[in-house]
């Protein structure tokens, strides 16, 4: 990664200095195809940049990541690509007020999901090619200004192989064996997009009459690879899309700006999704194989919806540097859940929200590397760090926060009066806020202050004073801006409060229900609110603080409250005050306040009592984290058995066919460790048992055959005959994984040096190979990769790309080798390794402190263990 860095400082000199008018890209992609004439792979890209200057006479540069250059032209002169070009920037000198700048340059094909990703289907050989740039990477396709703030037009021209079709940003047309398309509007860089290949397309249309009289066009199309198109359900990929493009109309009162809505599902994708206007693109994922619950179908919505939001928040408007990614993340993913709830079928998607959205912000806004949510980025590779939990779900919880705050209709006013004043511009905090003071009537600095420009979590905990007739005396909520003792205050400073307005819920049984009986909202400010409207109501059994999920915050319970959960979780009848508090109980277990099997044993009674399928699945992935990093050694055997024994017994019990079945199914696989379960799933592969409404698809078949290839009882020769009745993408992906995870140390170090010491294997095949080779069975085996470990981290990141780096560093990290010298190593390779890029060193960071939180959780399971014994 040396020279590819880009600092703040850079490109605020370079956009003081140019602004943009347009660009015409011109790429020859024919070369995908066939035998390689060269190594790397590269394809023929020529950029025409036409830009002024503000001094004429000063010095700039252009970004370019490419194996080579054939010429540079700027303003008429021919300048000496080995001399200006020297890997990742072009030298621009004597600048003129008007100039243009013509590159020709030979890019090279990625296999990292960054830049243009060339993927050869092993089902039937076709290649497939698309583009993914964010936050940086539009420069290993053609040369540009790569920052956010030099928006411009763009006009792309591609030329590729015959029976191809290919997409852009705009609409497209085949002319002359060249695909031309239409200019776009004033866009960054990291947004433009092209996607080629032999693609399965189906397309449809929105229309909708506009305030003025006048009716909104909108072509729809969707695509993905030949291979999937049996399973690709576009019609309700459709359906969700039309939903959002009326919501947001309803809501935005600013006609979509960009023409065409094309949606391409795409293999060895990097992230969920990318926002890139008129050409969304998706990882394939969402096209499901096999069944899967209805949760899986309100994910993909929430996605779908989450990039349409950005083409206002982030496309439309911009910001200006990535200081200010919440001005689009945290916009978009809280648009997508408000969107999902109020048009599509999904109208429990705040619970989701609550459950799993949330779980991701606690976690990353505890790590030492925790940050306010508008963060201080240094550099392209703080950019690429800071797409985290913070900056999605913190922000979105913030902005909940906010609609509580200055009201919905407010909110929303804000949006509109934003996208008019500053469409096709970028914008800061600033330009936010002023509206929200506007529309709201309230001083926004001090909000701001407060929940974007600080870091850290709050937790609320209620205190009840019952008077001598037991009824509430006094009711109040106890404010902390630390976790428990052995957590830091936030790395800000001092320890933030913030103003909250929550509801809070008291709870009693009635006729074996746990029911909602009274309920305030109140103004939470300072150490200790005293909530007045409660004064006088009957004893709780239960106290909810932030009941209805207004605020973001870690929420407490008085002892009254945590025992009768204990009781009667499975009691709660209102589904989303069941999620906030497994929610809660969780980050307990996180915090080492409550022991792991504890929560494994609440998992046990209640899980199988959950309505909502999403929080279910939650609460066994929960469940599972549990085992593997929060129980003491001791107790994991028997621990891990009982978790087994349940998933079977709830897997036998649920309703043939249903979700609940499917995902009991899935929960007793990953469980699955001693010889009954093994042959169960031995068995029901072969077809020599079954369970009724069971129905072992490809996708479950895999499912099973991990934890077999994890314990033994699948080998090579397995996996090649699952394979061949597999032969997809999909089916390569899940081989890869199966045989790292067999336990042998040959296989072991063979998935190491595929990971480590060659770049052969794709994003994915690395992906998978990671994630089968770090088996929680195989501590063990493991243990001689924790020193390799740190051996070799600076190296990879120096040598690979920021994406594989990230995926190497945390995917390898030993967290599996819970011991404190696994800590005492990690600290050596901070201490020794002082000067290492931050970037680096924030992965490492993050990694010790997990472990060092699995430490204390299994100190705390260990100590009530021994405590129940005696």
């Amino acid at each position: 990664m040396p020279g590819e860095n880009l600092s703040r400082d850079e490109a605020r000199e370079r956009a003081a200095l140019l602004s943009v008018d347009g660009y015409d890209v011109s790429l020859d992609v024919r070369s995908a195809v066939g035998e390689a004439q060269d190594e790397p792979r590269t394809f023929r890209s020529v950029t025409t940049i036409r830009f002024r200057c503000s001094e004429p006479g000063a010095a700039s540069f252009a970004d370019l990541i490419a194996p080579s250059v054939t010429a540079v032209t700027l303003n008429g002169k021919d300048l000496d690509p080995g001399e200006v070009f020297d890997g990742t920037r072009i030298t621009l000198e004597d600048l003129a007020a008007e100039n243009e700048l013509v590159v020709d340059a030979r890019c090279a094909y990625s296999r990292t999901g960054e830049g243009l990703h060339r993927f050869v289907d092993p089902e039937d050989g076709e290649v497939y090619l698309y583009t993914q740039y964010e936050p940086a990477d539009s420069r290993r396709v053609f040369a540009n200004f790569e920052q956010p703030d030099l928006k411009a037009p763009f006009r792309f021209e591609v030329r590729a192989p015959e029976q191809w079709r290919v997409w852009s940003n705009g609409a497209g047309e085949l002319a002359d064996g060249v695909w031309r398309f239409a200019e776009t509007k004033p866009i960054s860089t990291y947004i433009t997009c092209v996607v080629a290949g032999p693609y399965h397309y189906v397309t449809d249309s929105y229309s909708r009459t506009l305030p003025d009289g006048t009716t909104l066009d909108i072509p729809l199309g969707a695509l993905c690879r030949k291979g999937l198109a049996p399973y690709f359900d576009a019609d309700d990929v459709f359906l969700i899309t039309r939903q959002g493009l009326d919501f947001f109309h309803d809501h935005f009162d600013y006609p979509y700006p960009f023409g065409k809505y094309d949606q391409a599902f795409v293999p060895e994708y990097n992230l969920g999704a990318m926002e890139n206007p008129g050409l969304v693109t998706f990882r394939e994922e969402y096209i499901f194989r096999g069944k899967v619950t209805q949760a899986s179908y309100e994910a993909r919505a929430n996605v779908i919806l989450h990039e349409m939001a950005h083409m206002w928040f982030g496309d439309l408007v911009t910001m200006v540097w990535w200081d200010d990614l919440w001005l689009k993340e945290s916009f978009a993913d809280f648009m997508g859940t408000f969107a999902n709830v109020g048009a599509t079928r999904f109208k429990n998607a705040w619970t989701t929200f609550a459950n799993r959205r949330k779980a991701w912000a606690y976690r990353a806004d505890q790590l030492p590397s925790t940050h306010p949510v508008t963060a201080d980025i240094r550099d392209l590779q703080d950019a690429k760090l800071n797409f985290d939990g913070i900056t999605y779900a913190k922000g979105a919880s913030v902005l909940k926060q906010l609609v509580a705050y200055v009201g919905q209709d407010a909110f929303l006013e804000g949006a509109r009066r934003y996208f008019k004043r500053n469409a096709y511009g970028n914008t800061r905090l600033g330009d936010l806020l002023s509206v929200l003071e506007e529309t709201s009537g309230r001083d926004m600095s001090a909000w701001a202050g407060k929940w974007l420009q600080t870091a850290g979590v709050n937790s609320l905990t209620p205190q009840v004073l019952l008077d001598g007739d037991g009824r509430v005396a006094e009711l109040a909520v106890v404010q902390e801006a630390a976790g428990p003792a052995h957590q830091s205050a936030p790395p800000t400073g001092t320890p933030e409060l913030r103003p909250h307005r929550v509801a809070i819920g008291l709870y009693r049984l009635e006729g074996g229900d746990l029911v909602r009986y009274a309920r305030a909202e109140a103004d939470v400010d300072g150490p200790r609110t005293v909530v007045a409207d409660l004064a006088g109501a009957d004893a709780p059994e239960l106290v909810l603080v932030n009941d209805d999920d207004l605020t973001y915050c870690k929420i407490r319970f008085d002892e009254t409250s945590l025992a009768t959960l204990r009781g009667h979780l499975g009691s709660l009848t209102d589904p989303l005050a069941r999620a906030l508090c497994w929610s809660a109980l969780w980050n307990l277990t996180r915090d080492a306040l409550l022991p792991a099997r504890d929560f494994v044993d609440l998992v046990l009674r209640f899980a199988s009592r959950e309505s909502d399928i999403g929080v279910l699945q939650m609460l066994q992935a929960w469940a599972e984290s549990a085992l593997v990093h929060y129980v003491a050694p001791q107790g994991r055997e028997t621990a891990g058995r009982l978790l087994a024994e349940g998933a079977l017994r709830e897997l036998r019990q649920a309703a043939p066919g249903s979700e609940q079945q499917l995902a009991w199914a899935r929960f007793f696989a990953s469980t699955a460790a001693g010889g009954s379960d093994l042959r169960l799933l031995q068995e029901l592969l072969a077809g020599t048992a079954t369970i009724d409404g069971l129905d072992v698809d490809q996708e479950l078949r895999w499912a099973f055959l991990e934890p077999l290839a994890a314990h033994g009882a699948a080998d090579e020769s397995a996996l090649a005959a699952e394979l061949a009745r597999d032969d997809t993408a999909s089916g390569k992906r899940h081989q890869v994984r199966c045989l790292a995870a067999r336990p042998s140390a040959a296989v072991k170090a063979q998935a190491w040096a595929q990971v480590v010491e060659s770049q052969a294997l794709s994003n994915a095949l690395v992906e998978a190979t990671i994630a089968g080779f770090a088996q929680p069975s195989q501590r063990e085996l493991l243990a001689p990769y924790a020193d390799k470990y740190f051996e070799v981290i600076a190296r990879i990141w120096e040598d690979r790309s920021i994406q594989i780096g990230m995926d190497v560093v945390r995917g390898l990290y030993p967290s599996l080798q819970d011991r404190p010298e696994t800590l005492e190593a990690t600290d050596a390779w901070l201490a020794a390794h002082a000067d290492a890029p931050p970037a680096l060193r924030r992965l490492v960071l993050e990694a010790r402190d997990d472990l060092a939180r699995t430490l204390r959780g299994q100190e705390c399971d260990a100590r009530a263990a021994g405590a129940s014994a005696s």
